[in-house]
């Protein structure tokens, strides 16, 4: 819902908006020390904050992305179910895997090579 909100063209605009409004009373306040502090710890907690939405967001993002996937190796009938969960496994094991998948890409490109010649 907050990463939906904060995305939006009038979330920006408002964005915008109140950046000019500070900056517009920077010579009121004749851009003193306290002025500073006040814009420098508003962005940086607005940054920080924004930091974990969008994290939020891009982990949502790959776990729906993960479940399509599934169900698309699931669905095809000569799909390698072992391939399911595949991001549950060791950096180690996953190594194996690609390591199996580049092996095959290897043997298919050499026979793709000497059916051209």
């Amino acid at each position: 819902m907050a990463a939906r909100a904060t995305g939006q063209p009038v979330t920006f605009m408002t964005a915008v908006a109140i950046i000019a409004l500070c900056a517009a009373k920077g010579p009121i306040f004749h851009f003193s020390d306290t002025w500073q502090l006040v814009i420098n710890t508003s962005t940086t907690i607005v940054t920080f904050l924004m930091v974990f939405l969008i994290q939020n967001t891009q982990n949502r993002d790959s776990e729906v992305m993960q479940i399509k996937l599934d169900e698309l190796i699931r669905a095809i009938e000569n799909a390698h179910n072992a391939l399911l969960d595949l991001e549950e496994l060791s950096d180690e094991e996953i190594d194996l895997v690609r390591a199996d998948y580049e092996k095959l890409a290897q043997k298919a490109r050499a026979e793709l090579q000497r059916r051209r010649t």
